[in-house]
């Protein structure tokens, strides 16, 4: 099903709205200084940039930090009563902005508003001594919005309005490389709805579906459907909870996020054992795998090129396709609500998302409901 649809999928030239990458995600936080320094002694981000009462803004402050492709930008409001605010006491922290760098901002808002899309800030062009940077947002579900991003002219370190910003702590990076995917929860009944978004307002393409015969247990299910752009670059799977004898992982996500919106973050490394192997030692904690789970992996993916033990040893599960092999572990919550969290992924020729995982992943998951008292 995956290679039939590759072809099309990849075919640029029918593309009406190239976007390169991704070029940084947002999240509201309550105190983006702390926060910032979690994701460097935890994640092995490095400081980049920030923007505040120093930079001349009295509403919020931004920490920017950075490992290699990856940019998270982490805002927090400086007074009460702001929209950060707002938001922040709705949903907890959680993810705002999911930034697109494309070439034409403009081009691409008008584009996307053409198609019914709804604005989130026309194209604002923002200048400093490094040059400019023409920015442009739509919304999609939930409050998050999607900002084009065109920065062909700029050389500064992120964006106007923000300095550089120096720290003698950097610690070594863990090897993370660039984002794969953002998979979002949507309520019941709306995930077909934001997949013809995708497809007529942005030109995606859905490269995969599951049902809830594919990712259940006996007592939760969900249903998904992957959407991609153009070049495969920008992957986004959407997520809505199936009837189930219990409360699925998203509806869990949709109490507790008080709507919809994005789920997890998955980054990719090129050397999963060693990145999980020092994200742990860091004190990040990862869902905990039946041990009974790798018994079976040879028998059901094939021969791999690394041992075994080490993947039982960290919980890391893995999964097969047409095209190759994945590994992939997922964090547990970085935050106080049981929301967002974090995948890890290295892709040895595999396209897909782990199709075969999704038993484990479920079990590891109501394990963790369970303990909460949610499910």
């Amino acid at each position: 099903m995956l290679t039939d649809t590759l072809p099309k999928l990849y075919d640029e030239a029918k593309d009406f709205m190239p976007i390169l990458g991704t070029d940084y995600i947002e999240i509201y936080c309550s105190n983006a200084k702390q926060a910032a320094h979690y994701y460097k002694s935890a994640f092995g981000f490095s400081s980049l940039a920030y923007a505040g009462l120093e930079t001349g803004n009295q509403e919020f402050e931004s920490y920017v930090v950075v490992q290699d492709k990856i940019r998270l930008v982490l805002t927090s409001p400086l007074r009460s009563g702001t929209e950060v605010g707002r938001h922040i006491d709705k949903h907890g922290d959680g993810v705002k902005v999911t930034a697109l760098w494309v070439d034409d901002a403009t081009y691409a808002y008008n584009a996307a508003m053409e198609r019914g899309a709804t604005s989130y800030m026309e194209p604002l062009t923002e200048e400093d001594d490094h040059g400019k940077v023409v920015r442009s947002g739509i919304y999609t579900y939930g409050e998050v919005v999607h900002i084009f991003v065109e920065r062909k002219a700029y050389n500064g370190v992120f964006l106007p309005g923000y300095q550089e910003w120096n720290t003698r702590y950097n610690p070594e990076s863990v090897g993370l490389k660039y984002v794969d995917h953002m998979v979002g929860n949507v309520n019941l009944g709306r995930m077909n709805h934001w997949v013809k978004f995708y497809e007529e307002v942005l030109g995606f393409a859905q490269i995969l579906s599951f049902d809830d015969k594919d990712i259940s247990t006996e007592y939760t299910a969900l249903m998904s459907k992957v959407m991609s752009n153009g070049n495969g670059r920008i992957k986004f799977p959407i997520n809505e909870p199936a009837p189930g004898l219990k409360k699925s992982q998203v509806d869990e996500y949709l109490d507790f996020y008080e709507g919809e919106g994005v789920q997890h973050i998955a980054v990719a490394t090129d050397d999963i054992i060693k990145t999980v192997t020092d994200l742990r030692n860091r004190g990040v904690e990862f869902l905990t795998i039946p041990n009974t789970y790798y018994e079976e992996l040879t028998d059901r993916v094939g021969q791999i090129d690394e041992d075994i033990e080490p993947l039982r040893d960290l919980g890391i599960l893995v999964d097969r396709d047409d095209e190759g092999y994945l590994l992939q572990i997922f964090t547990r919550t970085v935050q106080a609500r049981p929301t967002m969290f974090f995948e890890i992924i290295q892709r040895k020729g595999a396209q897909s998302f782990g199709k075969g995982n999704f038993k484990a992943l479920f079990v590891a998951l109501e394990k963790e409901q369970e303990l909460r008292g949610t499910l």
